[in-house]
């Protein structure tokens, strides 16, 4: 419980209708999508950069944790109060999108803007912000930084990391920095906007991000194949990638997802096919989209695609698409449980993991459905049990380590898009060493040193 001089304090500062610590915000921020409940002992809605600074500054002297939220959206818990304290919420005022400079092909955020508004926002004036996480029209570009989200076209364009040119933020005793600057070359000091990104509100507060844009392509093409085996499908992703073309997607599905969607959506599909991949490519010519397409096509059909589908029109290519967006969704088909993780590796791996998965689902009996960005080598790999059953929960955990184990073994990393949180921390001895580990932890304090920020995520106290 927060001592009644800190409520008055933080009423004074902000005001009363920004601060609350009744029951029904306590609850609303109190979860995440993990399902995981932790709850705050109040929750504080900062009108402005100031603001963020004189509650850091006031919580570092009376040691009160501090947790920075976006929209919740997380699927590790970076953003659950599991150490109690205050939830700093941004959507109620900081989320205006403060400049579009065309000219230097720039936005200026605040923290709380959804990732989809800025998406719309840039392209009314004929420029594209790339990154595209499944939670784009609710994430907001806070979290999207902190957790540095990926989405389906980071195949092409990378993920958020590759447009961050700068962040403002609050370190944890109130000073106000600025990391990074919106040039295109800037090699002066530390990379310390690097250091922010993905660090999960462990190490400062943002307020304001500089993000690069790119010109919007003129047109899109969407194209499936569909293999008879999970293997020749990997296979002709990696050798896709490295054909001369890049797609700005490259999703998969597998035999236990299509299955899956189809008995959920009863759309059609070919429930006895290995896996689907479905495919972009953009550009600003229509012989150019063609041209890729065949090489597509050619380097698929040599690695056993059985039939090449490309949309003729908008609603052909949303109905191709239809299948890997509603894919998550309809694994409830396989039990009340899922753990879904979102391991990468390089993408020559991707035919030896998914095989190690398939041999770690026949070991404990359970479905392993995966789908996911093969483009770029991420798999969301979907562990599923009967929740109600402790023993498929256990065992189910026991799976999720040996998935991890693969994963590591193929080079690969425990995370591509959704971080590690709460989640994957016990994990993460298995993928760093002790003194990478210690590093981490030595950072945190040079930050943080009296631990206020986001405690106990990332497996650093």
């Amino acid at each position: 419980m927060l001592p009644s001089s800190a409520l008055d304090f933080f009423t004074a500062l902000v005001g009363k209708e920004n601060l609350y610590s009744d029951k029904a915000h306590l609850i609303a921020y109190s979860y995440d999508a993990t399902r995981e409940k932790f709850q705050p002992d109040a929750v504080l809605f900062p009108r402005h950069e100031q603001d963020v600074s004189d509650i850091l500054k006031y919580c570092n002297e009376h040691r009160i944790v501090i947790v920075p939220r976006g929209a919740g959206s997380g699927f590790t818990g970076g953003a659950l109060p599991s150490s109690g304290g205050i939830v700093l919420a941004f959507e109620k005022h900081m989320n205006k999108i403060l400049e579009i400079d065309m000219q230097n092909m720039v936005a200026i955020v605040q923290p709380g803007v959804i990732n989809m508004e800025l998406q719309r926002a840039v392209e009314e004036v004929g420029l594209f912000y790339p990154p595209d996480p499944a939670s784009q029209e609710y994430s907001t570009i806070g979290g999207n930084v902190n957790e540095n989200a990926g989405g389906m076209r980071a195949a092409k364009y990378g993920i958020t990391k590759d447009y961050v040119m700068a962040i403002r933020a609050v370190l944890p005793n109130g000073d106000i920095i600025k990391a990074g600057k919106r040039t295109i070359k800037d090699v002066a000091g530390y990379n310390i906007a690097g250091i922010l990104i993905a660090s999960e509100g462990t190490l400062a507060v943002t307020t304001e991000v500089t993000l690069k844009l790119l010109s919007k392509p003129k047109m899109t093409k969407t194209a499936m194949g569909i293999f008879s085996s999970v293997h020749e499908a990997m296979e002709a992703v990696y050798k896709t990638m490295s054909s001369g073309v890049t797609p700005v997607a490259m999703e998969f599905l597998d035999n236990l997802t299509i299955r899956a969607v189809e008995q959920v959506y009863h759309k059609g599909l070919p429930i006895e096919a290995g896996a689907i991949l479905v495919t972009d490519v953009d550009g600003n010519l229509e012989d150019d989209l063609d041209f890729q397409l065949g090489i597509i096509a050619k380097v698929f059909s040599e690695n056993g695609c059985n039939e090449f589908k490309i949309a003729q029109n908008k609603q052909e290519a949303a109905n191709l698409w239809f299948a890997r967006r509603n894919a998550s969704q309809s694994l409830s088909v396989y039990g009340s449980k899922k753990i879904n993780e979102d391991v990468t590796v390089p993408r020559s791996a991707l035919p030896q993991l998914l095989e190690k998965f398939n041999a770690i689902a026949l070991k404990y009996n359970i479905n392993i459905p995966c789908f996911g960005h093969t483009g770029d080598g991420n798999v969301h790999t979907n562990v599923m049990v009967d929740g109600k059953n402790p023993q498929q929960v256990k065992i189910g955990y026991e799976a999720i380590k040996e998935v991890f184990q693969a994963t590591i073994d193929l080079g690969g990393t425990l995370s591509g898009e959704h971080g590690i949180g709460l989640a994957k921390a016990p994990y993460m001895s298995m993928a760093f060493t002790p003194e990478e580990m210690a590093l981490f932890q030595s950072i945190k304090r040079a930050f943080d040193p009296n631990n206020i920020l986001n405690p106990a995520k990332m497996g650093l106290s």
